[in-house]
């Protein structure tokens, strides 16, 4: 069985000179005037063995070991059939092994061409319908995809296969076992890492600042502020703020007496007595101390009623006010200007990077130990809660469904388009070597099967015309 003709043959390496071997000029049998390489030498050429793995070196071995084997009970009954065919004559038992030889002769040949023909052409004869799988094996790659397509890539298939699986109870039970949420852990610690040495500071910090802009400052601040505002204060929540301003301002009342009378004595005349100014002093500090005394004791109080309605007014008065929507926009562009939300983005995303690349360095940071224990939770509520777990199934399988829906066409053609670029040659050589050591049993039985129908119809033929 030889290879076919030319002088160069494509593999996986490139385009080889069929009359070299590794590079060295080849000493063995010069090629046949058709120039193919004959004997030995072509045989070695279709497995070389610097360009197989070493799966297929196994393979490749296996496979010339059942040749050979297949060639041997060939040379067996031609023997036999030579021994037996001089011999007939003289002991004519000898006929019914001549018959059976004939027929293993017979039979070993046949499918010796039939495994042959599909992989390249016998004895390089271009015989019809032989070489089949060089010759159609971007057909073979389409049939093939289609295959794949229709009954491994249906949807319903695959939707099936899922619903038996129970992904989400599976993954459960790795998460909340042990070593489960520390891969992830693990694992996500490298895609942070990985997409911070990927990621630009700048460009970051460019994006922060536009989301800033966009969100943050270009609405008008005066009417959300407002409309919040007046709901907190419709329902009372500032009560607690104003009930701490006048708690402190009685505070300080009480330990100032002496800050009230040197007020009250800085601002008197001169000519005024100074005992004079002690007792102004003292009355003013002592109706101020009754006064937010009155305003701390008094929920309605005058002040705090005044209060509210200031408080109030202004609410209303940043939603449709123009001038104090004009003056809430001022405050707001004097606070974030360029500078201050450029700051603003850079030190936002400096705080962030430097925080995550912290917690994902150290294994027993707050973070990373939070998040192993929400990734075991989870996995525990997965593995116990069957609601939770179905809901995730089907999320799943819709998933899967959508994907297989949408490309599988795309997918199975990854098989379409890999056939297509190998080489006719090196396609044949690639599945000879897959099933070529199984389809060597089709000669062996074929000398076998072959034996025996040719002992079984010479002896019919005896027994009836004999």
């Amino acid at each position: 069985m030889q290879v076919n003709s030319g002088q160069t043959s494509t593999t996986d390496a490139g385009t080889v000179d069929s009359r070299t071997a590794n590079g060295q000029p080849f000493a063995g049998p010069a090629p046949d005037q058709g120039g193919r390489p004959s004997g030995t030498w072509s045989r070695r050429r279709r497995f070389p063995s610097h360009e197989l793995s070493p799966e297929d070196r196994v393979r490749a071995a296996a496979l010339r070991r059942m040749k050979s084997f297949a060639l041997a009970l060939l040379v067996v009954m031609a023997v036999v059939f030579a021994v037996s065919f001089a011999l007939q004559k003289q002991y004519p038992w000898l006929e019914y092994v001549r018959a059976a030889a004939e027929g293993g002769m017979v039979g070993a040949l046949a499918d010796w061409f039939a495994v042959t023909a599909l992989f390249r052409y016998p004895l390089g004869l271009k015989i019809p319908h032989t070489a089949i799988i060089p010759r159609r094996k971007d057909q073979i790659g389409a049939s093939l995809s289609n295959f794949v397509e229709t009954n491994f890539l249906a949807e319903h298939v695959v939707q099936q296969k899922l619903e038996s699986v129970d992904i989400a109870r599976k993954v459960g039970a790795w998460l909340s076992a042990p070593g489960g949420a520390e891969r992830v852990a693990k694992e996500g610690g490298a895609i942070i890492r990985g997409a911070f040495t990927v990621l630009n500071d700048d460009d970051v910090q460019a994006v922060i600042e536009g989301m800033v802009r966009k969100h943050l400052l270009a609405p008008p601040w005066g009417p959300p502020v407002g409309r919040l505002a007046e709901r907190v204060f419709a329902e009372g929540h500032h009560h607690t703020l104003i009930d701490l301003l006048v708690d402190r301002a009685v505070d300080w009342v009480e330990a100032n007496h002496t800050t009230v009378n040197r007020l009250v004595s800085d601002r008197s005349p001169l000519w005024v007595p100074s005992f004079v100014d002690g007792l102004v002093g003292d009355k003013v500090y002592t109706e101020l101390y009754k006064f937010v005394l009155a305003v701390q004791s008094d929920p309605d109080h005058q002040v705090r009623q005044s209060i509210d309605t200031y408080l109030k007014d202004l609410a209303r008065d940043l939603q449709h006010d123009p001038a104090m929507i004009a003056r809430a926009e001022s405050i707001k562009n004097q606070i974030l200007g360029d500078p201050e939300v450029r700051e603003l983005a850079s030190r936002t995303w400096g705080t962030l990077k430097t925080a995550l690349l912290t917690a994902v360095d150290d294994p027993d940071s707050e973070l990373t130990q939070r998040f192993k224990t929400a990734v075991r939770d989870f996995g525990s509520r997965l593995v116990n809660d069957p609601e939770l777990a179905g809901k995730v199934n089907a999320w799943i399988g819709d998933a899967a469904g959508y994907i297989v829906r949408t490309y599988r066409s795309d997918i199975a053609g990854v098989i379409t388009d890999t056939v297509a670029r190998w080489d006719a040659e090196e396609t044949s050589r690639k599945i000879e070597l897959q099933v070529g050591r199984d389809l060597q049993y089709i000669r062996i039985n074929g000398t076998v099967v072959g034996s025996l129908a040719g002992v079984t119809i010479f002896a019919v033929a005896h027994l009836l015309f004999g």
